[in-house]
């Protein structure tokens, strides 16, 4: 008890004996300072007294899919920023190979009387996922924001990248290039960004349907090689990519089968994500704004947590083409 006392206390920056008021309920303590005594509390990972369990602290969870690609620790700073000067404590769950999954670390933020939950490239927007862990959220009435396109029958606000200009601007640069035989790298079959943006690439390619021009990668380098490899073996020209992580993938692979990138091959990404800039050769990629979508994800989340009425549609975010050195006139123009 004397030690909890001392890691509360300190975590809080209070006295251990304002920690104990706060714990046994007693008064003469300013909500700001309970507040925060309750936020260390449930930080810390300590239960809270039976008394106080009912109350949410001023924490909010942000789930991830991942931190090895870029795009994904360039929203964490963005919105555990954005928190913060909202006076909430962000607590980032990233789900690893072989660790906590996503609907673990929902059993946990809920546990801990989180606030709300911020996701990221979760469960959410794989149409043949179990989607269950949702539900529970919904059920206990607990503010949720996802971030980027998910199936549509869960009711949470939505911040999206618009897929379909996303296609139409890397196909439109593609084709002002030169280029006729236009290929795609995407994400898994029930990926629902994936099939926003192969929907796009029908409509503005006038293709009949999911043709030869279209492979599908888990979302690693080593699958975007195969994937690629297949495409530039048809005789494939131009790459448009699902994310930069599929682009490098396919660079990759145009250099194994000797081709140059982008004298032979034209790559283009979509995240622009950190260090682009860095490649060889540098990308050219589909940048999302992920700094507005992610003070955006908090507005919402921090407009339901007040009790304000929220937008259930979605909001969709224009994302910007940035040309670098992976895309060149098609080969013969």
């Amino acid at each position: 008890m004397t030690k909890r006392l001392t890691e509360v206390a300190r975590k809080a920056g209070v006295s251990e004996a304002t920690v104990s008021r706060v714990l046994n309920g007693r008064g003469g303590v300013s909500e700001a300072t309970r507040t925060a005594v309750l936020t260390a509390l449930d930080v810390l990972g300590y239960e809270r007294p039976t008394k106080l369990r009912g109350e949410r602290a001023r924490l909010v969870g942000l789930v991830l899919p991942e931190l090895q690609n870029p795009i994904f620790p360039a929203l964490a700073e963005v919105v555990t920023g954005s928190l913060a000067q909202r006076g909430f404590t962000p607590a980032l769950c990233a789900r690893t190979i072989g660790g906590v999954p996503e609907s673990g670390y929902v059993e946990m933020l809920l546990d801990h009387q989180v606030s709300g939950v911020i996701f990221a490239g979760g469960s959410y927007a794989l149409a043949d996922a179990s989607h269950e862990h949702y539900r529970r959220l919904t059920d206990r009435g607990l503010p949720v924001v996802l971030v980027n396109a998910g199936v549509d029958d869960l009711g949470f606000p939505r911040v999206s990248t618009d897929d379909a200009v996303a296609v139409e601007q890397a196909y439109g640069h593609l084709r002002s290039l030169g280029h006729d035989r236009i290929g795609m790298v995407l994400g898994p079959e029930g990926h629902v960004p994936s099939r926003r943006k192969l929907a796009a690439m029908i409509r503005v390619a006038g293709w009949a349907g999911d043709t030869e021009y279209v492979e599908r990668s888990s979302f690693s380098m080593e699958g975007a090689r195969v994937a690629a490899t297949k495409l530039v073996e048809r005789g494939v020209t131009g790459i448009i990519c699902a994310s930069d992580v599929l682009a490098l993938g396919s660079i990759r692979a145009a250099r194994r089968l000797g081709r140059v990138v982008p004298t032979d091959v034209s790559v283009v990404g979509f995240d622009d994500s950190a260090f682009m800039t860095c490649t060889d050769p540098p990308l050219t990629t589909v940048r999302q704004p992920i700094e507005t979508m992610g003070q955006a994800a908090v507005d919402l989340l921090v407009t339901q947590i007040e009790g304000a009425g929220v937008l259930r549609d979605e909001l969709l975010f224009e994302p910007e083409l940035v040309v670098r050195g992976s895309t060149a006139p098609a080969p013969g123009r």
